[in-house]
């Protein structure tokens, strides 16, 4: 349980805590972010209520400053999850204590910003996190049936000061908008909950029609689209398409904006053209009849590379490695151990003679038979025994090193690391 030692987790630990076969299973975590001079203190305030109440307690130190473009409550949140994600084990529950206003306040911000239906759902009550589940069992409970509890029961509880700091987005709703609005709609909680179930429920059914586009368009082997298939469908639909196509990339929901220009600069551009747009993260490129969205670097290592004699293994770049593997057919084993193995990257110029044509081939011709990007051609490693060209990657062997006979063979495979992306965590808190 996520328990930071205000009022509102406070309540939450205690109700958990008197009952009575779940006492021995729970374990409360205090997030020390660093923000607050006062975070060693209401960390051992929390052990000591923790202590008091017969559960465990765990504290855990994470960093939270703000990166480049990002806000200091979405930098603090980033580093919460993080850092409790790990905790959970297959079937664990993390349980938080976010209620009803703080789920007024989630789709209102989400409003302001000009949200879809997704943002307008707000915060889900149960979503999967980790290797378990990620719980808000009082997300309809008001925060005055909260603090009533609380003085019922005699709970003592921290009061952090930067709540009351109103040039952050949240406090400004929580301290001086909603308390007029409640005035006037004193059950604006519940319904505004409500209408944020109905855009559950309908981005539910929008995200089942996406998934369905989606899988008629997506190259599964490395997730780029078949742009023929795309421009089959309508606009509307191939905006919902690219959204749902970033959700399965792990990526943040691209805006509206950058969705059109995709569809409009990318998709829609001449067949003869190479646009490109990239963010910080990521950039989108087509080649011939595919949509691709890449790292906007791909890190490759440059000049000449020795791989070492016995080594399977020879990274290229931070993701991708060549590995050598025994095979039927391919550079006789005797022969990759007994030469001077060197790795180079195209320069221009280089030619090859491919086993059952004949003549020797430019690797510009067989690139472009071979439908390579442009961009993926000079990061494929040449890889030369004794100084003579043995292979193109994983692609081509040279007629010169090929062999079918019984002797034992190799070929050269890539591995490519895809770094997971947070796609299973929480979008709003």
């Amino acid at each position: 349980m996520a328990y930071s030692g205000g009022v509102d987790s406070h309540v939450l630990l205690h109700l958990c805590a008197n009952i009575n076969h779940l006492k021995d299973k729970i374990t409360a975590v205090y997030v020390n972010h660093g923000l607050q001079v006062e975070a060693d203190l209401w960390g051992t305030h929390c052990e000591q209520i923790s202590e008091g109440l017969g559960v465990r307690f765990l504290s855990l130190t994470v960093d939270a400053h703000a990166a480049p473009e990002e806000s200091p409550e979405e930098a603090a949140r980033n580093a919460r999850y993080a850092s409790l994600k790990p905790l959970l084990a297959d079937g664990d529950l993390l349980l938080l204590a976010q209620h009803s206003e703080d789920q007024l306040e989630t789709v209102l911000l989400q409003l302001f910003r000009g949200s879809g239906l997704k943002g307008l759902s707000g915060m889900p009550e149960r979503l999967a996190f980790g290797q378990g589940f990620l719980i808000r069992p009082l997300l309809d409970i008001s925060k005055a049936s909260i603090i009533e509890y609380a003085k019922n029961h005699a709970l003592q509880w921290i009061e952090d000061p930067s709540n009351q700091h109103t040039h952050f987005d949240r406090n400004f709703l929580r301290n001086d908008i909603i308390p007029l609005l409640m005035q006037r709609w004193p059950s604006l909680g519940k319904t505004v909950s409500r209408s944020a179930k109905h855009c559950a429920n309908a981005q539910s059914l929008i995200t089942s029609l996406a998934d369905d586009l989606l899988s008629a368009v997506i190259n599964h082997s490395d997730n780029t689209l078949c742009l023929s298939r795309l421009q089959g469908y309508s606009l509307l639909q191939q905006q919902l398409i690219i959204r749902q196509w970033f959700q399965c990339l792990g990526l943040k929901m691209p805006s509206q904006d950058f969705a059109q220009r995709i569809l409009v600069q990318v998709v829609a551009a001449r067949d003869d053209a190479d646009p490109t747009l990239s963010t910080q993260d990521y950039c989108i490129r087509r080649y011939r009849n595919t949509l691709y969205c890449l790292k906007p670097t791909q890190n490759r290592l440059g000049g000449n590379l020795i791989w070492p004699s016995g080594d399977s293994l020879l990274y290229i770049a931070d993701d991708v490695s060549y590995e050598v593997v025994e095979s039927s057919g391919g550079i006789p084993r005797d022969l990759w151990q007994n030469s001077r193995i060197t790795v180079r990257f195209r320069s221009g110029g280089e030619t090859i003679c491919v086993p059952g044509r004949s003549g020797h081939h430019s690797l510009k011709k067989l690139y472009q038979e071979a439908g390579i990007p442009p961009w993926e051609r000079a990061g494929i490693p040449l890889i030369y025994l004794d100084g003579k060209l043995a292979a193109v990657g994983e692609h081509w062997i040279s007629a010169e090193f090929y062999s079918e006979t019984q002797e034992p063979c190799f070929r050269v495979i890539r591995h490519k690391i895809n770094p997971k992306g947070n796609d299973d965590a929480p979008d709003v808190d």
